[in-house]
């Protein structure tokens, strides 16, 4: 069985050092333009390489971040970046848009692509789609279950999977709350940790029910590796390195050792913690246990003392390279060194030539002496054949330049291992989208319809609704589709099951909001339509999905006006003009942080923040949105000035709609008066 790799998190150069020396098999960090974690330090081109050098002579991979919804406007920065990343020659590009990885590709055709979890990928279904595009690696939600991460292993492409580190109380990529609330996205790496501030459920005060526990599956890294997973992902690029060093030493010691040791398990607590660790997702016990805050007892426990005796273990360099070779020298000619690393062989010569010796000779014991010096480099000297005749004498000082000139041949060939060709791409501005006219596309929680919806273009109903009730409406003339839930976690059966049915009563099409939705739609033979949780916000994105067979999509929720606008490609694309907007996708629902179940909840349960501001909590038995305190609202004349095909409502929580018998009663919904927001779609994010 192959070990399962340990991969450690590195907002700057010093964590590399400490992740490296410490027994990482692989680090992950942030180019300084396109990365998640945005205030980390993050890497220039040059510390990039510099980055990569350093891990690669230490047999470490390097993997670079360019997991953040990028704009239109960006793409020429961005295919500099790629480019950047081929010639440090890192390991992989992890990337969140499939418009990057589609770039990424005419750029560096040989640069293998992970998938982030920023893509929410969360199920077999969709593994297997990205499997099928070429992805080489899946990041998979933090918030799967074993049965679920062993169902996505049976797929032959590489999985990682968290195992210690802060849990967004969101699925990732499925977060707005910080750019609703102050244009700060979580989605382009400006998050502002929204979820960690008061949030009281059902009026009781004191909670913070939107801040979870940190994860920690370091017990069950031996049955991953089982499993078959490919890496153990440590979470923390904003983290100090002393925080790098004793997860990665926990995780090591877990792999090789199967236990953690007392003073490591004790130092991992020490310098972080929320009042401890949870498991509850992988195990699949979600409740009141998995949340937590940063008490002060937590913040004092991270002292200098603590500190300073974890960057003891890692302040000396770890030579972790075996390295074999051979010395000769003869009178009146140079001497040579041979090394060997098991994949490269390198020689060097002296400038000197080795002349007989007046007073004191060389010998095989002072050459294996001087040639082992090897500290500070990345190298230890295992075996070495001397051939060293009687009475010759070379000074001391050229051992020791051709062991660094042998070590530095050494440096250069590890250091560059796939020479990745790199095409020259220019990113021309797209030639924008035009359209006739905006059709109205309306989606509900429920069946029962007044009949004014007749008028959509298309109505989306839930996918787990009576069969019977699909065959009414079509036979009534409501022209509906299914929306797939957008948390379909341990879901893939019933779904399948639920579009066989969908496809027997007439109904055709289906609103997918992540990979795993599209790729069950497309085995049914449905018209695919994107939905907002796609996150589809440049024009690389919108040519993936027309080539993925996509209908037509509806845009991020984080796009202006203007860059909508200046959207090309061909493909329909929709603006949505109405809802209480999901800020979160959340599989440990925030009642559950009161000891709240399904049945006291009954689905009615309301969040309360610090202002007083209310937000519903809409569960559908696997996951619960966490509503907008407002609706979104565009209104017609405002949103016909957008470049787009379609306008979508989405209901969520309303029930005058029930009723309706003609759809432009509510057009303009005047019942809101102030009580509305008209999110992004003036002044975006940053």
């Amino acid at each position: 069985m192959e070990k399962i790799e340990i991969l450690a998190p590195a907002g700057g150069y010093d964590s590399v050092i400490a992740a490296v020396r410490s027994g990482a098999d692989a680090v992950y960090l942030g180019e300084k333009r396109f990365s998640a974690r945005a205030s980390a330090k993050n890497f220039t081109d040059e510390e990039l390489r510099q980055a990569t050098a350093y891990c690669h002579i230490h047999g470490v991979k390097v993997y670079v971040t360019l997991n953040t919804l990028v704009f239109d406007e960006e793409f020429a920065l961005l295919a500099a970046a790629v480019r950047a990343a081929a010639a440090a020659d890192v390991d992989a590009l992890i990337v969140q848009n499939m418009g990057v990885a589609r770039l990424a590709r005419q750029i560096a055709p040989d640069l293998p692509l992970h998938a982030s979890t920023q893509m929410s990928v969360h199920t077999a279904a969709g593994v297997q789609a990205l499997y099928e595009l070429g992805f080489k690696r899946v990041v998979l939600a933090r918030e799967m279950t074993r049965a679920e991460i062993k169902q996505a292993a049976q797929i032959p492409v590489e999985l990682e999977v968290f195992v210690h580190g802060a849990l967004c109380m969101s699925v990732s990529g499925q977060c707005w709350f910080s750019a609703m609330l102050g244009s700060r996205s979580g989605n382009r790496g400006g998050c502002a940790q929204t979820c960690r501030l008061p949030f009281s459920v059902n009026r009781q005060k004191g909670g913070h029910a939107l801040s979870l526990k940190d994860n920690s599956l370091i017990p069950y890294i031996g049955e991953l590796q089982a499993i078959g997973v490919t890496s153990a992902k440590i979470e923390g690029r904003m983290k100090r390195p002393e925080y790098v060093a004793a997860a990665v030493k926990a995780c090591v010691e877990q792999r090789d050792l199967g236990f953690v040791t007392d003073q490591t398990a004790a130092q991992l607590r020490g310098v972080f913690s929320r009042t401890g660790f949870t498991d509850g997702y992988y195990t699949d016990r979600r409740g009141k246990a998995m949340f937590g805050t940063r008490t002060r007892d937590d913040v004092v426990s991270a002292d200098e003392s603590l500190l300073a005796h974890i960057r003891a273990g890692y302040k000396n360099e770890v030579q972790n390279v075996p390295v074999s070779g051979s010395f000769s020298v003869k009178t009146g000619e140079c001497a040579v060194l041979t090394l060997r690393d098991g994949a490269h062989t390198v020689t060097a010569r002296s400038e000197a030539v080795a002349a007989p010796a007046q007073r004191v000779a060389l010998t095989a014991e002072k050459c294996r002496a001087q040639l082992g010096k090897m500290g500070g480099t990345a190298y230890r000297l295992t075996d070495l054949t001397v051939d060293v005749p009687d009475g010759v004498s070379l000074p001391l000082s050229s051992l020791n330049t051709l062991r660094r000139d042998a070590l530095a041949q050494l440096d250069r060939l590890r250091a560059q291992v796939h020479h990745y060709k790199i095409n020259e791409i220019t990113v021309a501005p797209p030639q924008p989208y035009r359209c006739a006219g905006q059709a109205l596309r309306v989606r509900v929680p429920k069946t029962k319809l007044g009949a004014g919806f007749k008028a959509c273009e298309r109505v989306f109903v839930p996918l787990f609704a009576d069969v019977r009730e699909w065959e009414r409406l079509l036979r009534e003339g409501y022209p509906i589709g299914v929306e797939i839930p957008r948390g379909m976690f341990g879901r893939e059966q019933p779904i399948d099951r639920q579009l066989e049915r969908a496809k027997q009563a007439g109904v055709t099409h289906a609103l997918c909001h992540n990979i795993g939705a599209l790729y069950q739609a497309k085995q049914h033979g449905f018209t695919l339509h994107g939905g907002f949780g796609l996150n589809l916000c440049n024009t690389y994105d919108l040519l993936w999905a027309e080539a993925y067979g996509m209908a037509d999509t509806e845009l991020s929720i984080e796009l202006r006006r203007e860059q909508i606008d200046r959207l090309g490609g061909s493909i329909g694309r929709g603006l949505l003009c109405y809802g209480y907007l999901p800020l979160m996708l959340c599989r440990s629902c925030p009642a559950k942080s009161i000891g709240l179940d399904c049945k006291s909840c009954k689905n009615q349960s309301i969040m309360t923040d610090r202002k007083g501001k209310r937000f519903f909590l809409r569960c559908d038995g696997v996951c619960t949105e966490v509503l907008n305190c407002v609706p979104l609202l565009l209104a017609a004349d405002e949103a016909a000035k957008a470049s787009v095909s379609f306008r979508s409502w989405r209901f969520s929580v309303e029930n005058y709609v029930e009723n309706v018998e003609n759809i432009e009663e509510i057009n303009d919904f005047s019942m809101l008066k102030d009580h509305f927001t008209r999110g992004l779609f003036k002044r975006g994010v940053e």
